[in-house]
């Protein structure tokens, strides 16, 4: 009887730790919140949103721990496997209890310990399948801001529900010297075409100036649609001109920095049906040549550095003409085999006398006709081709700018004479690169665009279009994901119109640079270059200059 009684006592021991095992087990449901712990340490949770999403599990632990408490048995269990797992415990439960009864001992409270534990154990699963349900739905939650996984140079991308916004830029600021000589050239790039010999220090922006890049993004019905405003301040003061705040600055005490909002523009579309712009943005012709440029972050031609504008001209000139930031409504078609295709309208532009007068900026008379009425606008476009092959990857492109200018006027014609003429213009550009090795090729021809910026000095005073052409090759090697060297040659041709007689209007630019970059972290990087800068006049003028530049970028 007492070795029965023993068994029937092992038994009851037996069936007891088992229901508390699996009551332990259902408990295990709580390591949900090591599941919020792994998704956080892997980046695709953000402290607010762990934060958030434990704060509402513990909620929900203590609510269902203080209805099992209060409760003692639940009339009804969350789902049917719920009901499935607290049958079994009751079944257990009960037949350790008879086998108990059986053997004459009273072991009661243990089976209602186990039954406790069991109820609880119910209780922690509703609770995790309910955090987790949580879980799910905070990821559209637009109460709840995500941040993106960080990308060096993509800036940072906060969400708000379905709306991204994206804050992105950079800041640069180089210490320049400079070293200009010459006679005067009209239109020369050359620091030295204003006819005169000097030596000039300055702290300055280089080709770009600092940048405070905002997009928006969203989808809805199927579109892509994005909002994106670029502001661009400069660094020097600013002293209002033609170009605004790209012209000359003015180093004076107490003076303001330019502020130059040159983006402000809409997309929307898909990758089916192509994106449509709407807005100021860079424009379609030459914007290849200028994107390629590795002068894009250090400063190129200086033109000028005893009163700094906002930028330096890179190789706006010596190369190629500047693209600019033009209103326009424009589209690019869907990628196929690696083309697109761009076109655009844009904002008319006027004709404009660049160069000034024949004597010195000081005569009556300017070097170029000039426009202001336009019945039609400026139409570009480019078609690009983009390829792999082994280790070697490159881009082609092909481009176009055209524009009828009317009603053009000098000291020659005047505008009631309704003289008009054509601008036309045309590119093609190659890049290549190979492991470290990258090289650019570009070259353009036009007809009444002029030379540095679109339609300067295009057209003599008796309203006939000149011709010119340009072109710039450049190499670079990097050593390692630090070091990098690069160089490049450039030259930009304004020929005369027939009939014109030499004058100081300028014949070539021409340019040699090179730069150093060393990347320190992913955001910032180093810079040191050297430029010279040579400016011919028609008539045998030179302006020359050399300059030796130190600085930092920082993109972010």
């Amino acid at each position: 009887m007492r070795r029965s009684s023993r068994n029937s006592f092992l038994a009851v021991g037996l069936l007891a730790s088992s229901s508390l095992f699996l009551a332990a087990h259902q408990a295990r449901a709580d390591e949900y919140t090591d599941l919020l712990d792994i998704l956080k340490i892997k980046g695709s949770l953000t402290q607010g949103e762990y934060s958030a999403l434990m704060i509402k599990h513990r909620r929900h632990q203590e609510e269902s721990a203080e209805s099992g408490r209060s409760e003692r048995r639940p009339t009804r269990l969350a789902s049917a496997r719920d009901q499935d797992r607290a049958g079994h415990l009751r079944s257990a439960s009960s037949s350790a209890h008879h086998v108990a009864v059986a053997s004459g001992s009273d072991v009661t409270p243990v089976f209602l310990d186990a039954q406790d534990a069991a109820y609880d154990a119910a209780a922690s699963a509703r609770s995790a399948r309910q955090s987790m349900l949580a879980a799910q739905a905070a990821i559209n939650d637009p109460s709840i801001v995500r941040v993106d996984k960080y990308v060096p140079g993509k800036g940072v991308t906060f969400h708000a529900g379905p709306v991204a916004i994206n804050l992105s830029g950079f800041v640069n600021g180089f210490y320049t010297y400079d070293n200009a000589y010459g006679r005067y050239v009209g239109g020369g790039t050359s620091a030295g075409a204003g006819g005169s010999k000097f030596d000039a220090s300055a702290v300055r922006n280089g080709y770009l100036p600092a940048a405070l890049i905002t997009k928006i993004t969203t989808t809805q019905d199927g579109i892509d649609m994005a909002a994106v405003f670029g502001m661009y301040p400069g660094l020097d003061n600013n002293k209002p001109g033609a170009m605004n705040a790209n012209s000359g600055g003015s180093p004076v005490a107490l003076g303001t920095p330019g502020i130059d909002f040159r983006q402000v523009y809409m997309t929307f579309g898909n990758k089916k049906m192509g994106t449509i712009k709407i807005g100021r943005d860079l424009g379609i012709f030459g914007s290849d040549a200028i994107l390629d440029d590795a002068t894009l972050i250090t400063l190129g031609s200086i033109g000028g550095n005893s009163a700094p504008g906002n930028t330096s001209l890179g190789r706006i000139g010596v190369g190629y003409l500047y693209a600019d930031w033009i209103p326009q409504i424009s589209y690019q078609s869907p990628m196929m085999s690696g083309v697109q295709v761009t076109v655009g309208v844009m904002q008319p532009m006027d004709e404009f006398n660049f160069a000034g007068t024949n004597n010195n900026g000081t005569g009556p008379d300017a070097l170029s006709a000039q426009s202001t009425h336009h019945s039609a606008p400026m139409a570009q476009g480019k078609v690009t081709y983009d390829f792999t092959s082994g280790d070697i990857k490159g881009r082609v492109w092909a481009g176009f700018l055209i524009q009828h200018q009317q009603r053009l006027y000098s000291s020659v014609i005047s505008e009631s004479q309704g003289k008009s003429a054509t601008v036309e213009a045309g590119e093609v550009g190659a890049k290549l690169s190979y492991k470290g090795f990258e090289g650019v090729g570009y070259y353009y021809r036009a007809s009444g665009l002029g030379s540095t910026g679109l339609f300067f000095d295009g057209i003599t005073p008796a309203g006939n279009k000149r011709n010119s052409e340009g072109y710039y090759v450049q190499g670079s090697y990097s050593f390692d994901k630090h070091l990098r060297l690069a160089a490049s040659y450039g030259v930009s041709n304004l020929y005369q119109a027939p009939g014109e007689i030499d004058s100081v209007l300028v014949r070539r630019n021409e340019s040699e640079v090179g730069a150093l970059f060393y990347k320190w972290t992913d955001w910032i990087q180093f810079v040191a270059e050297y430029s010279h800068t040579e400016s011919i006049a028609h008539n045998g003028n030179r302006g020359k200059d050399n300059s030796a530049s130190g600085g930092a970028v920082l993109f972010f």
